[in-house]
């Protein structure tokens, strides 16, 4: 499986190198993973979100696509390790955390993964169950006691969860071609619901009449600011782990491409499909309707709803199998290589996905989502300042990849930890600390200098260039041998 001079304590078939032979993903299968990722529910209410806000159709719009050009900067960096050297985002984290150090920082991306994978699958089994409805005439569900859902929810719910497995035992190159094969189904559905829209309403002057009038710039610049942050927060997940996807690709010119063709283009669109499908329900039904499900439900045709509703449960696996399973899958298994696969991580990350109860998580999504999930970013920002300190200027872009895989290499540091990763991450994520603290509700805000809440609503920028420069500061003190 692979050559003696690595440790087995560190490596299996799943997070060893991907050889030449076996990194077959175009630029145009790279596109395609993003494209069905990207189209997802959040991805169609988050610039609607922004209209909440203030800002108007094309300033929302134009901020989902700053956002995801600024993020396509730390995916595209990030993602040339993977397809330099064939490796996953735990074992590059060994370069700069350490061979042991690494699982710390590899989990603080998983355990948010699972989170989600949990929410995206309750998503996913409420698209069935309303579909069913339709057709059969389900009488409202009756929730059960303290569990909160109905058997027939949780019945569905479960068998969504069930067709992610499958993709999960079925390994990475099953995951790929969901990703192909979903992508354009799923733009041609969002496309259709908003042409849909535009001819009930009346037209796209007539939709985006009600969100033309600009906020004063004294206003508008704190709002800009903090939906730029959460256009980059967004991906800040995958902005980590996407060498877990790049080392599969055939060339740095295919992941760069592709990234660059699937992510913006497509966030912007669904977003704009988001935003003109919200307005169009104003001028429709007299209300806003964020929520696409209900949308759909309200179209008239039974069959049509269903099969609406099948394709948001398509777009749900998608972005839930790539975003949410790829990552912990690989953080569990580089735990103990030796007893635990991509599949068995997989699985974990599942069976946690069920004991999380996400029904109740989104029915506080107030408490567990945007509070502690979102919060993840201010952790999450720091990680990459330092990925891309150690890799791209450090280490100017080389490995010693047996090195990785030895436990007495030159990754091991102290202990297999290195201080100046772990402590670059621990200083770096402080200034954030305060506005968390904030917005969990465990100080009062009057006590908080509203310089650290704004840090706070700045939150990914502040970690990854804190995180960025104090690494570089902590390898002048403590210098690390650089492969020639």
């Amino acid at each position: 499986m692979h050559p003696p001079r690595h440790d087995e304590s560190l490596i299996n078939e799943d997070i060893a190198p991907v050889p030449l032979s076996k990194r077959t993903w175009s630029a145009h299968d790279v596109a395609a993973l993003w494209i069905g990722m990207a189209v997802c529910i959040p991805t169609y209410t988050i610039a609607s979100s922004l209209l909440g806000s203030g800002l108007t159709w094309w300033q929302a719009v134009l901020t989902v696509f700053l956002g995801n050009l600024i993020v396509l900067v730390p995916m595209t960096l990030n993602a040339h390790p993977g397809t330099d050297y064939g490796i996953p985002f735990p074992v590059l984290l060994r370069a700069s955390f350490g061979i042991r150090g690494a699982n710390i920082t590899a989990l603080l991306r998983g355990v948010v993964a699972c989170g989600w994978f949990g929410i995206q699958t309750w998503i996913g089994g409420a698209a069935i169950y309303s579909t069913l409805g339709m057709i059969f005439g389900f009488a409202p569900p009756e929730a059960v006691g303290w569990f909160g859902i109905s058997a027939g929810q949780f019945a569905c719910f479960m068998a969504f969860w069930a067709v992610n497995v499958y993709f999960i035992l079925k390994g990475m190159e099953s995951i790929k071609w969901l990703e192909v094969l979903s992508a354009p189904f799923l733009l041609l559905v969002g496309v259709a619901l908003m042409v849909w829209a535009l001819g009930r309403a009346g037209g796209l002057s007539v939709v985006l009449a009600g969100s033309s009038k600009a906020l004063p710039v004294s206003e508008f610049l704190p709002v800009f600011g903090a939906g730029l942050t959460a256009m980059v927060g967004f991906w800040a997940t995958l902005s980590l782990n996407i060498p877990d996807f790049s080392r599969y690709a055939k060339s740095q010119k295919d992941q760069v491409l592709g990234q660059a063709i699937g992510l913006p283009p497509t966030m912007t669109l669904y977003s704009f499909v988001g935003i003109v499908v919200t307005g169009a329900t104003v001028v429709i039904f007299g209300e806003a309707i964020w929520d696409p499900v209900q949308v759909i439900g309200k179209i008239g045709s039974k069959w049509l709803s269903a099969f609406a509703l099948v394709a948001l449960a398509v777009a749900t696996l998608s972005t839930n199998i790539a975003a949410n399973v790829v990552s912990p899958a690989n953080d569990f298994s580089n735990l103990a290589p030796r007893h635990i696969s991509f599949r068995t991580g997989g699985m974990i990350t599942a069976v946690i996905g069920i004991l999380m109860m996400p029904w109740k998580l989104v029915a506080d999504p107030n408490g567990y989502i945007f509070t502690w999930l979102i919060g993840y970013s201010a952790l999450l920002g720091p990680i990459a300042g330092i990925m891309i300190a150690d890799y791209h200027v450090l280490r100017s872009r080389k490995l010693d990849v047996d090195e990785l895989y030895r436990v007495h290499g030159i990754y091991r540091f102290t202990r297999g930890f290195s201080l100046a990763g772990l402590g670059a991450f621990l200083l770096a994520v402080l200034p954030n600390l305060p506005g968390f603290l904030v917005q969990v509700g465990a100080v009062d805000a009057s006590s908080v200098p509203d310089f650290l809440g704004m840090l706070y609503r700045q939150a990914w920028f502040v970690g990854f260039a804190l995180g960025f420069v104090l690494y570089l500061v902590f390898r002048k003190i403590a210098p690390v041998k650089i492969q020639p």
